[in-house]
């Protein structure tokens, strides 16, 4: 552990310290630990992956839409609109406890 001056007042201040005790000037930022990042990374990772899985129900929900006749098409609408609505309400409900997860796993400021 070694002493250094803080840029602002120039006091002493160990180098393992976040602030400043005499001016509370940030010397460094505090770090996410393994499970914090895991969880950062992992919300992110299914914000991605959801994004993607709606794209593609939508994709192939419209493929060959034309062909279809007025009652498929209808069909396929309600079918659409009903899978999107399961995605979306998996998207935020995942989205929310994820968050929250990273929420309480950020680093703490001393």
């Amino acid at each position: 552990m070694a002493i250094i001056n803080c840029p602002e007042c120039k006091n002493s201040v160990s180098d393992t310290a976040l602030k400043c005790p005499a001016c509370g000037v940030q010397l460094r930022k505090p770090k996410r630990g393994f499970f914090g990042k895991l969880f950062k990374w992992s919300f992110i990772g299914f914000n991605i992956l959801m994004a993607i899985w709606a794209v593609a129900g939508f994709n192939a929900a419209t493929k060959d839409y034309s062909a279809l006749s007025g009652a498929e098409q209808a069909g396929a609408a309600i079918g659409t609109g009903i899978g999107m609505a399961m995605v979306l309400v998996l998207w935020v409900l995942g989205a929310i406890m994820l968050g929250m997860f990273v929420l309480f796993t950020r680093p703490k400021v001393a």
